[in-house]
């Protein structure tokens, strides 16, 4: 498989942003390998949290959330999903696909990284790919929390802001990511803040990734991903394991999906989900501290979370 490296000269002096990378080599799925980057920050024995991002983005959209999980004695794992950040960037839109980046991330955080009782944190594709992981590998992760993500089978439409999103996308001869981030926030984002979220795409080729997602996003029942994010949704739809659901106010791409999550999964249900005000599509962004607070508060309640109390 083809892939690009960007320079590492591109991530100097990343504001809020001084951890130090990690690296594993994970298979391709072409008899090659690639390189997969992470951030693993906090007490080594601590509760793993699994923090997964999603498109454009890369680790350094939980950079204000790191600092708040390790300080309360927690292991914040953030990697770079292949085609972002450090990671190596395939170079063709065919070399992705949904059931590749699920095998690639798995790799990582169960060959790898052996994690076990795990808190998952996934947003928008992270959250998908992390369900599905939490589906086809019962017993690696002690609890799930869902911010602003999906989970789509391609049975139900897509909304029209999504479609035009995935339309701008894929007519845009340059893919700006960085105004793609922006878009999604509430905040108004520094030049410097824009310009590490530009860092790992020099050139148009590095952005593959970026391109490819939206267009794995299943929008019919036939979609290459629809049978496997079925049989996920059966998984967990009887899975005890606890689940937090934790979205933003103000973002209209997933917005209606917090309740279908809270009804769908039985650790959801009876469980008090906080709504973060304020806060747009990448709530990591505006409020990664308050998301970080929801998520140790999550993990010190064990199974059982915030539930509330019986009228």
């Amino acid at each position: 498989m083809d892939y690009l490296r960007t320079p590492e000269d591109r991530f100097l002096d990343l504001p809020g942003f001084g951890y130090q990378p990690r690296y594993a080599d994970i298979g391709d799925g072409e008899n090659g390998t690639l390189r997969m980057a992470y951030v693993d920050e906090g007490p080594v024995d601590g509760p793993p949290v699994l923090l997964l991002h999603g498109q454009p983005t890369w680790s350094f959209l939980y950079r204000a959330m790191i600092p708040v999980l390790a300080a309360a004695g927690l292991r914040a794992i953030a990697p770079d999903l292949i085609g972002f950040g450090r990671s190596d960037k395939p170079s063709h839109l065919t070399d992705y696909s949904t059931l590749r980046h699920v095998e690639w991330t798995r790799a990582l955080v169960f060959d790898h990284l052996d994690l076990s009782e795990a808190t998952l944190v996934g947003q928008d594709w992270g959250g998908l790919i992390g369900l599905r992981l939490a589906a086809e590998n019962p017993g690696r992760f002690a609890r799930l929390v869902a911010a602003n993500t999906l989970l789509p089978s391609g049975d139900e439409p897509m909304p029209d802001i999504w479609w035009d999103f995935r339309r701008a996308v894929e007519r845009a001869r340059t893919l700006d990511i960085s105004r793609v981030v922006q878009g999604g926030c509430r905040t108004q984002l520094s030049p410097e803040v824009r310009a590490a979220y530009d860092a790992p795409f020099p050139t148009e080729q590095h952005k593959v990734a970026a391109r490819a997602f939206p267009l794995l996003v299943p929008t019919a029942p036939t979609d290459p991903a629809s049978t496997a994010n079925r049989s996920a949704w059966a998984a967990l739809s009887t899975s005890d394991t606890p689940v937090l659901v934790a979205f933003s106010d103000s973002d209209p791409i997933t917005g209606h999906w917090s309740p279908v999550l809270q009804q769908a999964f039985p650790g959801a249900r009876g469980r008090e989900h906080p709504v973060i005000a304020g806060a747009g599509h990448f709530l990591q962004e505006d409020a990664g501290p308050e998301l970080a607070r929801h998520v140790v508060e999550f993990v010190r309640n064990g199974r059982s979370g915030r539930v509330r109390q019986s009228v």
